[in-house]
């Protein structure tokens, strides 16, 4: 696929955190998280995204109109022991996958996960996970990802 007319694709740097942010609170509220939860976690996120972009552990691409964003995808690059389900160390987990309403329906979320997916097979990546909204689900299930074992417990701030 290529971008439709007037769209351009970049990778993200430090100086878009504020952008990525933006993107990851915009998508949280849609998902219909609590909107005191959704500002509370904004600022110490946009503090890691600060950091995992200056230091390489998350890597974002962004598709813009002019100096608009109007879509972005990013993956935190992490390192976990191997196992019968992965051999190689390196594994992704793709985040932050979100396209703005004027952007939807063009096939940019399928084209960002298109571009990070070949990254990770660059760089020998076995194993990508990511967490699906219930609006993602299709476009991941069509690029072959299914539903794992996973649990998951939240503990309380002590």
């Amino acid at each position: 696929m290529t971008l439709p007319p007037g769209l351009t694709l970049r990778p993200a740097t430090v100086a878009d955190a504020e952008t990525i942010q933006a993107q990851r609170d915009a998508m949280f509220t849609e998902m219909g998280s609590d909107v005191a939860r959704v500002r509370a976690s904004s600022a110490p996120s946009l503090a890691w995204l600060r950091a995992a972009l200056a230091g390489g552990s998350y890597s974002g691409l962004l598709i813009e109109t002019g100096a608009q964003v109007v879509a972005g995808a990013g993956v935190s690059w992490q390192v976990l022991p191997p196992s019968p389900s992965t051999i190689t160390p390196l594994r992704a987990y793709i985040q932050n996958v979100y396209v703005a309403p004027e952007g939807r329906g063009q096939g940019l979320a399928r084209y960002l996960m298109g571009i990070l997916l070949a990254e990770c097979r660059t760089r020998g990546v076995e194993q990508v996970s990511l967490h699906a909204s219930d609006a993602g689900r299709p476009t991941y299930e069509r690029l072959g990802f299914l539903p794992t074992n996973e649990m998951r417990l939240t503990l309380e701030p002590s």
